[in-house]
C-alpha cells in the first residue's frame, strides 16, 4: 500500500534523503523513527507527492505518486506536522469545505462529518473558531479532516504533538483501531509511540535507512528502545558507560 523505492532528495550538495526503500502492507501500523533532522518529514513529503524526488519513486496503493497524483490523493490521508488550517473557520465549516472539495455531499457528507467528529472527540468545539482552539484541539481537527474521505492509507507526521496525556491515549487508541483495516505510516521521534501502536519500525538517520523490522527486532540492538535508538543513530557515545564488573564489585566491597 505504501512503497518507497530508492528515494533520494538533494538540495545542492546536501542529501536530505539517500536511497531509502521500504514497503508497508495493508493492515499494518509502521512507526517511522529517527532523530530530529534525520529526513523523516522530507521522506513523507516525497511519499505524498508534496516534493518531487531527485531520484527513485514512491507509490500509494499501487499508483505512482509522480504520474498518478489524483489517484493517490483519493486513497491517501496526510497529516503533516503542524498541518495548516483555516483559522477563521470553525471545525464544522472546515470539514464541510474539505468534504465538498473531495466530492462528498448531502447525507453522505453529514454521515462522515458525524463519524470523524466522534472519532476525534470534537463535539465540544465544533462551532468555535479554530483560531481560539488549543494546539491539541487543532491537531484533532487536522486528523478529522484527514479521515473524512475514508482513505485506505494514512501518513501522519508527529500526530500527538501538543496533546495532553489523555488526548495522546485517545489518539493512540484511534491509530490502533485504524490500523486494523488501513495502512498507517506514523512518523515520530517518541519511542513510547512504538511500544503503544506499532507493528513495524523503519528508522532513518542522516537520510539513510538504518533499521527495518519489528519492535522486538529493534530490541536486539539494545536492552531498551532508548539504547537501541542511540546505537542505530550513532549516539551511543552520549550515554554514560556502565562500570566494568570488576570496578562495580570493588565499589560494593566493604572498606578494610
Amino acid at each position: 500500500m505504501i512503497e518507497a523505492s530508492g528515494l533520494c532528495k538533494f538540495y545542492g550538495d546536501f542529501a536530505a534523503v539517500r536511497d531509502v526503500s521500504f514497503t508497508v502492507p495493508l493492515g499494518q501500523v509502521c512507526a517511522f523513527l529517527g532523530p530530529n533532522g534525520a529526513g523523516k518529514s522530507t521522506t513523507l513529503k516525497l511519499l505524498t507527492g508534496y516534493l518531487a524526488p531527485s531520484r527513485g519513486s514512491a507509490s500509494i496503493a499501487g499508483f505512482d505518486v509522480s504520474t498518478h497524483r489524483m489517484e493517490c490523493a483519493r486513497r491517501l490521508g496526510y497529516l503533516p506536522e503542524n498541518g495548516p488550517l483555516y483559522a477563521e473557520m470553525t471545525p464544522l465549516s472546515l470539514l464541510r469545505f474539505f468534504g465538498e472539495a473531495r466530492g462528498l455531499g448531502g447525507a453522505r457528507l453529514r454521515e462522515r462529518i458525524g463519524a470523524v467528529v466522534a472519532q476525534c472527540f470534537l463535539d465540544e468545539v465544533l462551532e468555535k473558531s479554530i483560531s481560539k482552539l488549543s494546539k491539541g484541539y487543532r491537531q484533532r481537527v487536522g486528523m478529522a479532516q484527514v479521515l473524512l474521505h475514508e482513505p485506505e492509507v494514512l501518513i501522519m507526521d508527529e500526530p500527538t504533538t501538543g496533546l495532553d496525556p489523555n488526548q495522546i491515549r485517545e489518539v493512540r487508541n484511534l491509530i490502533r483501531a485504524l490500523g486494523q483495516t488501513k495502512t498507517v505510516l506514523l512518523s515520530t521521534h517518541i519511542l513510547q509511540e512504538v511500544e503503544a501502536v506499532a507493528d513495524r519500525v523503519v528508522m532513518i538517520d542522516g537520510g539513510r535507512k538504518v533499521f527495518d523490522g519489528t519492535p522486538a527486532g529493534l530490541l536486539e540492538h539494545g536492552a531498551t528502545l532508548d539504547l537501541a535508538f542511540y546505537r542505530l543513530t550513532g549516539n551511543l557515545a552520549a550515554l554514560p558507560s556502565p562500570p566494568a564488573p570488576e570496578a562495580a564489585a570493588a565499589e560494593d566491597a566493604p572498606d578494610a
